[in-house]
């Protein structure tokens, strides 16, 4: 593993200067845009907004972590059109993370259930004060409690349910502390489900198990081009502190690679007895399960990411554009946001962005690119606490602009071309 850094800085170096379509220029709002786009803040310190979704008459829809005057979903308007959103109604008592718009509805979701409401003739919540319960009773243990949802187009809607765990340990994140074989998690968490969208009150039990293997996803959206769901994947954290004789600090904080999922019913995505090395490219077993940074056993069978992301700089969202503002080569290419890293030292932490992905024909056709950067405030940082902003949602307006949500200082950049 030693030999490993020279390889990996050259790689990691590479990813980390992958050019774009034009050099970024500063931007309102103190991010950087591609030249041709422009970055305007269309709402300050809102609150602790997560995931996002705009409504086809230009509203903004914002679920928050945190609730804000005892309510967890708050509706933006444009109301004089000078590019500044007003806050303009909010409803639902309950925080969470995962808002989406499909057929007539808002649903949205808290850390154990899924919500609709009913759009009415004006395009607005018609009643905001009582909702209709989809999904009730969903594993909700703190650690990586959050359900990011997402829609298909034939009556489906997915639900993350991230595992309670870094590598389900008999003792989570201590050194030395066996992994449980098998992982008892993966029964009821560290995997997407799949329910009903217009089926009422249903239980945890009632779900399929879409997809298993999958730490936490934060980000995901179904691909209507090509009608196949999406995810990106939180990687494990601390190989260092696990098994320092293998792994030495630097050699963790670029380890694992954050993946991009295409995901397929009944797919084994390999967590927590696999992770993903870059630079071996391939799934490698982790140390919890007798793996020593190169052997594979059962991983070679696990599906593989169709993109490998540097590591630690936790995607929370995924968008696939289908808007025509942009210039046609961002068509149904993927969006990501980056939250940023908290465990990457003694490396400076990294993420904190917005990239873009060509796709096409449903896969990468080329290398990510730079979109939007500047979250941090500053070249460098040592920790979360230092970031000015982390980029947590994404959504397309109706006339093609894409939003970008912060959670931190709770602002929202609205990016045109």
């Amino acid at each position: 593993m030693k030999l490993f850094s020279i390889q990996l800085i050259a790689i990691i170096a590479l990813f980390a200067f992958a050019p774009g379509p034009g050099k970024n220029t500063p931007a309102d709002g103190d991010i950087t845009v591609p030249k041709g786009f422009k970055a305007s803040v269309a709402v300050e310190s809102l609150g602790t907004n997560r995931h996002i979704t705009v409504n086809s008459n230009g509203d903004i829809y914002v679920k928050l972590d945190k609730l804000k005057d005892g309510k967890g979903i708050i509706v933006l308007r444009d109301t004089n059109k000078d590019g500044k959103f007003e806050i303009t109604k909010s409803f639902g008592n309950f925080k969470g993370t995962g808002i989406a718009i499909k057929n007539g509805y808002l649903y949205a979701s808290s850390d154990d259930e899924v919500f609709r409401y009913k759009l009415n003739t004006n395009n607005e919540v018609a009643d905001p004060d009582n909702p209709e319960k989809i999904v009730t009773g969903l594993v909700n243990k703190g650690q990586h409690a959050s359900k990011s949802i997402t829609l298909d187009n034939a009556g489906n809607i997915y639900v993350n349910i991230g595992a309670p765990a870094n590598a389900c340990q008999v003792a989570d994140r201590t050194a030395g502390s066996p992994g449980q074989d098998p992982c008892p998690i993966l029964q009821t968490a560290g995997g997407i489900w799949q329910f009903k969208a217009n089926q009422l009150n249903q239980s945890y039990a009632q779900g399929t198990r879409y997809a298993t293997g999958l730490r936490n996803v934060v980000g995901l959206d179904w691909n209507t081009q090509v009608n196949q769901l999406y995810a990106m994947q939180h990687g494990r954290d601390q190989l260092n502190v696990m098994k320092p004789d293998i792994y030495n600090n630097e050699e963790s904080a670029e380890l694992p690679a954050e993946e991009f999922f295409l995901i397929k019913k009944g797919g084994d995505y390999g967590w927590p007895y696999c992770y993903y090395d870059p630079v071996q490219k391939k799934k490698v077993l982790g140390p919890e399960y007798g793996g020593d940074g190169k052997k594979q056993d059962r991983c070679a069978g696990k599906e593989q990411p169709i993109y490998a992301f540097p590591a630690h700089w936790a995607p929370n969202a995924v968008l696939f554009y289908t808007g025509k503002m942009f210039p046609a080569r961002y068509r149904n290419g993927a969006f990501i946001a980056f939250h940023g890293s908290w465990n990457r030292a003694p490396l400076p932490q990294a993420g904190y962005c917005v990239v873009f992905v060509p796709f096409k024909n449903g896969r990468p056709s080329g290398n990510y690119e730079m979109f939007a950067n500047g979250f941090t405030g500053k070249e460098s940082i040592k920790g979360a606490h230092e970031a000015k902003y982390r980029p947590c949602g994404l959504a397309q307006g109706p006339d093609g602009a894409l939003y970008i949500s912060d959670d931190k200082a709770g602002r929202i950049w609205k990016i045109t071309y």
